[in-house]
């Protein structure tokens, strides 16, 4: 199958990558390797799927040493000129999108950033599979959406009325969005209602990471701050590729959550790896 997979130089994108490889897909990945955080990172993902810096060019389509099957392409999803000429290319089967400006504090000062990906970004990616007939269209959507709901635990059919953050908000755009072009096109699209997800090559800024560096730094109060701990990566990732395998519906939205160790499961394991470090 030929799919396009957006946001893989980041951390679920590189896990999706990677799986959609093993099992024979015919793969290219998009990001704008952005630095929101160490960019060091995102280019040692890169590398793991055999796509090295120092052959990385703006806007052009650069193939995998390790994987045949694979190319990349750095560009941003906010430049339709450059999705349309990749789509055009690649007649994709399914498109995973994955690419979004990520981080709720973030949006606080930086709201543009927001617009351009997640709104701007995300109808440009979105009419781009309406045009070209794409079988499926999976999407990131996010635990924030909830925003001030009380309802715990959180379930599709819980309000998403009130998201208390420009990144929350501009998800339930994204669900709002699909929805209609679902119900107008019969495109069909799954949401994905991402947690915290934690594993392998994970973000820096994300829980796990988080309460390790709390515990080496022994600030309790940073621990104490967070009360919800999403999906393992590679669960989550079986789940993203089962998706893309699948005809899709029209306007369907997944819950992320239900794969989760207790907080305190998480914290007792980072302690014990800690210590016998």
């Amino acid at each position: 199958m030929k799919i396009l997979v957006t946001g893989t130089a980041g951390f679920i994108g590189y896990h999706v990558v990677r799986r959609l490889l093993e099992r024979g897909d015919d793969v290219v990945g998009l990001d704008n390797i952005n630095d929101y955080y160490d960019v060091r990172l995102k280019y040692d993902r890169l590398a793991q799927t055999g796509i090295k810096q120092d052959r990385i060019s703006d806007s052009e389509l650069v193939r995998s040493s390790r994987y045949p099957a694979y190319q990349f392409i750095k560009t941003d999803i906010k430049e339709r000129k450059d999705l349309e000429r990749l789509f055009e290319k690649g007649k994709f089967e399914r498109v995973c999108h994955l690419a979004a400006q990520a981080g709720v504090r973030y949006s606080l000062e930086n709201p543009h950033v927001y617009v351009d990906s997640n709104l701007v970004g995300f109808v440009n990616l979105i009419d781009l599979c309406r045009i070209h007939r794409i079988g499926h269209l999976i999407y990131a959507s996010s635990s924030s959406v909830y925003g001030l709901n009380p309802e715990m635990p959180f379930a599709i059919r819980s309000d998403t009325d009130h998201p208390v953050s420009l990144y929350g908000a501009t998800k339930k755009c994204n669900e709002l969005i699909a929805h209609s072009y679902s119900h107008l096109f019969g495109l069909p699209t799954t949401g994905l209602r991402f947690f915290t997800v934690y594993g392998p090559w994970g973000r820096p800024d994300m829980a796990a990471f988080v309460f390790a560096k709390a515990i080496l730094e022994k600030d309790s109060n940073r621990i104490l701050g967070f009360h919800i701990i999403g999906p393992f990566a590679p669960e989550l990732i079986q789940e993203v590729t089962n998706a893309m395998a699948s005809g899709g519906e029209t306007g369907l939205i997944v819950n992320g959550m239900h794969i989760h160790p207790a907080l305190n499961e998480l914290i007792e394991a980072a302690l014990g790896s800690l210590e016998e470090a």
